[in-house]
C-alpha cells in the first residue's frame, strides 16, 4: 500500500509531509483555486472527466509516455488485487468486492491528487487502475487453480 500511496501520489519522489501540509492549507485557504482546478475552465491542468479520452487518445497517437501512463496505471494496481486475496478473511472475495475496493482506492488517491495539487485527477486512470486491480486478482486466482491441479496430478 505504502509502495502504490508513493508512486501515484508523489512520482517516486520522497515524501514531504510539510510540502503536504502547506498545499493543504493553500487549497483549503483558497476554494476558489481548487474548483479551478476541477475543470473551470474544463480539462485544464490536464483534469479529464471524459471516460475513455486519455486512453483512445493514447492509442490513436501513442507516444513513449503516454503508453508507461497507461500500462503504468494497469501494472501498479496488480498487486492490490493480489493482496485483496491474501487477506486472511477475503479467500472467497468477489470479484465485484475486488472491483469496488480497486475504483474506491483508485478514487481516493486521484482525489488527495487534486486535494493537494500534486497531480490530476483523469476518470481513465479511474478506469485503468480499476481494471488493474481485477487483473492481478483474476491472475492470481488462475495461478493458484494451477498450483492446485498441478499438486493434485503429482500426488
Amino acid at each position: 500500500m505504502y509502495v502504490l500511496f508513493k508512486i501515484i501520489l508523489f512520482k517516486f519522489d520522497f515524501i514531504d509531509i510539510n510540502f503536504l501540509w502547506h498545499q493543504l492549507q493553500m487549497n483549503l485557504g483558497n476554494p476558489d483555486y481548487s474548483m479551478h482546478r476541477l475543470g473551470y475552465p474544463r480539462l485544464r491542468f490536464g483534469i479529464n472527466f471524459m471516460p475513455l479520452k486519455t486512453i483512445s487518445d493514447t492509442f490513436l497517437s501513442p507516444s513513449r509516455n503516454e503508453v508507461i501512463n497507461l500500462v503504468g496505471n494497469i501494472l501498479v494496481f496488480m498487486p492490490y488485487g493480489i493482496f485483496l486475496q491474501l487477506l486472511p478473511r477475503s479467500r472467497m472475495i468477489s470479484h465485484i468486492r475486488v472491483f469496488c475496493r480497486s475504483l474506491g482506492l483508485s478514487l481516493l488517491l486521484e482525489c488527495l491528487q487534486v486535494v493537494f495539487s500534486i497531480g490530476s485527477f483523469d476518470v481513465d486512470d479511474l478506469i485503468l487502475n480499476t481494471f488493474g486491480g481485477l487483473l492481478g486478482f483474476g491472475i492470481f486466482k488462475l495461478y493458484s487453480k494451477y498450483i492446485v491441479i498441478k499438486q493434485l496430478k503429482g500426488s
